[in-house]
């Protein structure tokens, strides 16, 4: 019984949930079947057995194999109430402001002028004292103007009524919606090679090229320049113009959806940056920096360690060395605790190598213990760095041996395999190079330049002069 929906679903309830619950089904309001309520003080009581259940509902012995049915009738009925009081949570757990519209329907439905009129002005009032502005808000702005119009319209057909303002916060809500939904089908497109029918998307946008105003609306306008930086990567010009509004606007959504135009727009940023742009370095990072300031990047308190490093690694190609050094003691306590010490260590050793200060870059990257693949990978390949700028040949022979041997047992790496073996060959073509032939090296450059997968291309072609 401990697998069966119902006892799922009420384990699932928080503890102040669960205390609701019971007052819930003490009410004979909301529950009147006494089966139902002693099947409750037993689910709440006990860990569930079908046996004990059916004893505790129905007070006498019986199998519960010839008595299944009249338990699974009970059980029923109680999950039932279950998803009815999540439903209740749901709709007026906070007195949200569509409460005080269902309020003014019922009392548009009873001819109450004066208790609806009170009650849809304290929907308007509620809505508007909330900080977003996002397409719910439209949504519910359509809602209450519904509502309005269907009580002027009864028995006043020849007064005026607010239909132009039930026009437009009806569109504003649509457009917003369908831009928001179609920069998430882009998204996903991109990643996982789908392809979407966008539907109304297009006579959509080719509206708002006719009444731009409404790009002043940051739930239209950021949308609508993230669909278009999104479906075309080479022009910039509406990143740009998202990135402004992102930033003076981002607060009027929730942190969810602000979490989510953040990482669409670094997304975008990380593909520039492939694309050798190394403007978007400074781009990225500032999106970091504001993301970071408002707590975006965390969830359930805990920053990850793959944006950790994300985060060092643009800052650093940038010279932000002093910010990076405030920012990796400042949130290292953030990072899941696994991955902590390792990912900190890490970035202390990027920090050092990057100040030229190699022996404690080596110091830092001998003290973790890289469970991580990638964070394993980074640590390898920045070793690698240092001995070869230190001028350690016999080290950086053993090194690249040990490299070798490590990615031929890694399994499901992917990508990465062809990367950090480029990176492995290319060095030891520059151990065997005589800086003396000019050919030569020249030679080398021309074929790292060309080479499609290589994420240390920069650092390559910097030693080479």
């Amino acid at each position: 019984m401990h697998s069966s929906r119902l006892y799922q679903a009420y384990q699932a309830l928080s503890l102040s949930e669960k205390k609701q619950f019971a007052r819930w089904i003490d009410s004979p309001f909301f529950c009147r079947q006494e089966a139902t309520k002693r099947l409750y003080r037993y689910l709440s009581a006990h860990t569930p057995v079908y046996e004990e259940a059916y004893v505790a509902v129905f007070g006498t012995e019986g199998s519960f194999k010839t008595q299944s049915a009249a338990l699974r009738l009970v059980m029923s009925d109680l999950m039932d109430q279950v998803e009815r009081f999540l439903v209740y949570q749901e709709k007026f757990g906070s007195e949200r402001t569509d409460y005080f519209i269902l309020l003014a329907a019922a009392y548009r439905k009873k001819g109450l002028e004066k208790h609806f009129r009170q009650s849809l002005h304290q929907a308007r009032s509620k809505l508007e004292k909330q900080v977003f502005r996002h397409s719910e808000y439209f949504e519910t702005q359509a809602q209450i103007e519904f509502e309005d119009y269907k009580n002027m319209s009864t028995g006043r057909r020849t007064e005026k009524l607010n239909v132009q303002a039930l026009s437009d916060q009806s569109d504003i809500a649509f457009i917003a919606g369908k831009l928001r939904q179609a920069c998430i089908a882009i998204s996903h497109q991109t990643v996982y090679k789908a392809t979407y029918d966008y539907g109304l998307l297009y006579p959509i946008l080719e509206y708002l090229k006719k009444t731009p105003h409404l790009l002043e609306i940051p739930a239209i306008g950021l949308y609508y320049y993230c669909f278009l930086f999104l479906s075309d990567i080479e022009n910039e010009g509406p990143f740009l113009q998202f990135k402004v509004i992102l930033l003076e606007k981002g607060a009027q959504f929730p942190e969810e959806e602000q979490r989510n135009l953040y990482l669409l727009a670094i997304n975008y940023c990380v593909r520039k940056i492939n694309q050798l742009k190394s403007a978007y370095y400074k781009e990225t990072l500032d999106l970091y920096k504001s993301a970071l300031q408002g707590h975006l990047l965390m969830e359930n308190g805990v920053l990850s360690h793959f944006a950790f490093n994300n985060i060092v690694a643009i800052a650093l190609r940038i010279h932000e060395t002093a910010w990076v050094q405030t920012f990796i003691p400042e949130y290292a306590p953030f990072l899941e605790k696994k991955y902590r010490d390792a990912t900190s260590h890490l970035n202390l050793a990027r920090l050092a190598y990057v100040k030229k200060q190699y022996r404690e870059a080596l110091l830092h990257l001998q003290e973790a213990d890289y469970k991580d693949l990638i964070n394993n990978l980074i640590a390898k390949t920045l070793m690698m760095k240092v001995y070869y700028e230190t001028d350690e040949m016999e080290a950086l022979h053993t090194h690249l041996q040990s490299m070798k041997t490590f990615i031929r047992r890694q399994s499901g790496i992917g990508y990465h395999r062809s990367n950090y073996n480029n990176i492995i060959r290319y060095t030891e073509r520059m151990m065997d190079l005589r800086r003396g032939d000019k050919k030569a090296v020249l030679e080398l450059r021309t074929k790292i330049e060309a080479e499609p997968v290589l994420t240390e291309k920069e650092w390559f072609l910097e030693q080479l002069g």
